[in-house]
């Protein structure tokens, strides 16, 4: 059995829903180790044992502080005990950047890895889903950050999503090679002149649905904003719909007729569909989970960390990232357990 490890932490609807999620999620055969108020989370179903960790760091402004001097907080527990090996992935419903930082200190930053970052598939109707990356990960990058970020989405999706070639690209202001800033412009002739297969340079915000790229590439501000653009105006599309449908009593009508198509189209762009962020780059897998999830999130978020671990995700995306030679050298900068290039003090931007 696969356990997952778990922070009830943090939650916008508190750890009693994420610990409904866990008994979801265990009643399909998965092992969860909850941490979290044992006060008000209660009784807990067979295949969820619970530890009592009333703190939590999730509203820290440092995380990275918070992570080093608060031991007894439920992220740093969960963390600690994937990275001892009573489970086998982390799941998280606070911020983005107590799970970074946690993650950095206890499960350490893979070989090779400059910076980790936060893949999400990005649910699009009528279409596959694309990977975006990093989306709260890492306030600002270096290029090469961003240049392993592509190869680091390019072997997931591969490996994972089983896209044999996917198309990788940048998220910028134009389509030109020159168009963003100077560090874009200088991944773009990076990414141009090596290794990456099916490279096809710059994407506008409007194209990130259209589907010209599986991966796209940004960093972790620009990222989460994206992400959070994209749910806000799908959720506000949602609600107008059902506004219009109930305008007048010939509009009621139509939207009873309407109803069964709307309601695929919602559970397409179910933001709870993909169960939350792949957090890519460490020794074991993370998956960070939107805090405003309810329990059929959770639950979800919990069965793609199961299904990541039995997957082997990091090794296939590791093997992949070597096969590329996307891997730094060994003797390169950020060496440390969280890097003293400031992986952990950049991860300040709230992936909820």
């Amino acid at each position: 059995m696969i356990t997952v490890a778990v922070d009830a932490g943090g939650a916008d609807l508190g750890p009693a829903e994420v610990a409904a999620g866990a008994a979801r999620a265990a009643a399909s055969g998965i092992g969860v180790l909850l941490f979290g108020p044992a006060e008000q989370i209660g009784a807990v179903p067979d295949g969820v044992e619970l530890i009592d960790a009333p703190v939590s760091i999730a509203k820290a402004s440092d995380p990275a502080f918070a992570v080093r001097s608060t031991p007894e907080a439920s992220i740093v527990k969960a963390a600690r005990a994937v990275a001892e090996g009573h489970a086998q992935a982390l799941v998280s419903g606070g911020s983005t950047g107590s799970a970074l930082a946690a993650g950095l200190f206890n499960l350490r930053r893979d070989r090779g890895i400059y910076r980790p970052a936060l893949a999400l598939p990005v649910p699009i109707p009528g279409a596959k889903p694309v990977l975006l990356l990093d989306v709260g990960a890492n306030v600002t990058c270096r290029p090469e950050h961003l240049v392993q970020f592509a190869h680091m989405g390019a072997a997931f999706a591969q490996a994972v999503l089983g896209i044999e070639a996917p198309r990788v690209a940048l998220l910028s202001n134009g389509e030109e090679p020159a168009k963003g800033t100077p560090d874009l412009v200088a991944v773009h002739e990076q990414l141009a002149r090596g290794t990456l297969a099916n490279f096809v340079g710059n994407i506008e915000g409007t194209h990130l649905t259209d589907g010209v790229a599986d991966v796209v590439v940004m960093d972790g501000f620009t990222g989460n904003i994206t992400l959070k653009l994209i749910e806000g105006v799908s959720g506000r599309t949602l609600r107008a719909i059902r506004d219009v449908a109930m305008s007048s009593p010939r509009a009621k009508l139509g939207g009873w007729l309407l109803a069964p198509a709307v309601r695929r189209l919602r559970a397409e762009i179910d933001p709870e569909g993909p169960g939350g962020a792949y957090l890519l780059g460490l020794r074991q897998l993370g998956v960070v989970a939107h805090g405003r999830f309810t329990r059929r999130g959770f639950a979800r978020a919990i069965e793609v960390a199961a299904r990541g671990v039995q997957e082997d995700v990091i090794g296939r995306t590791r093997v992949a990232l070597e096969t590329a030679g996307a891997l730094r050298s060994q003797s390169g900068e950020e060496d440390g357990p969280a890097g003293s290039g400031s992986s952990e003090r950049t991860a300040t931007v709230s992936g909820r």
